[in-house]
């Protein structure tokens, strides 16, 4: 299988494990030994200033903190949007990759144009997403820009899949808890 680097996943209407319920997932890794990811869309209680206050220059301290994944969900990861993608400490699409740990945050600031802060991360064995991709759990589809960092309000999920369109326009329509319809 070609690596999914860089694309998303969306959770089918039939993927009810609540860690990835109705999630948008940004692939950051794919190769032969698994896969790793970010949950785009699932924002913490807690601020970036009461977790991570170091990343301030980086990151508003009002801002929260988005719960990436259900694996190591004490670890920070900081997904930006540099002006020169060199200063990622990996690049996952285009401009957007991962800042360096242990890089000077204030100096990192003026170079990048946005950035975010994830606790965890989705992860993968070796085979594990292709299995899960051959029984539908994920829809996947090309990121856009404004895929990646979206408004806290905002439906991602719903938007990704009216933008995919066809029967996926319909998809999108489906009530959190179809039992409630």
């Amino acid at each position: 299988m070609d690596s999914l680097k860089g694309r998303l996943l969306l959770a089918s209407p039939t993927l009810f494990d609540p860690n990835f319920r109705r999630t948008v997932v940004l692939v950051t890794e794919h190769n032969e030994e698994g896969a790793a990811g970010l949950v785009l869309n699932r924002l913490s209680e807690t601020t970036v200033g009461e977790a991570v206050p170091d990343l301030a220059p980086l990151v508003p301290d009002k801002e929260r903190v988005y719960m990436g994944g259900p694996v190591q969900q004490s670890a920070v990861l900081v997904l930006a949007e540099f002006d020169d993608p060199e200063d990622a400490a990996l690049l996952v699409v285009d401009d957007v990759g991962f800042v360096p740990g242990d890089g000077d945050f204030g100096l990192l600031a003026a170079g990048t144009r946005r950035a975010r802060v994830f606790a965890g991360y989705a992860g993968w064995g070796a085979g594990q997403l292709e299995a899960e991709l051959e029984e539908s759990s994920w829809i996947v589809e090309e990121a856009d820009g404004l895929d990646l960092f979206p408004e806290p309000e905002t439906d991602l999920w719903g938007t990704v899949l009216r933008r995919k369109g066809g029967v996926y326009r319909v998809v999108a329509l489906m009530p959190e808890d179809p039992s409630l319809n």
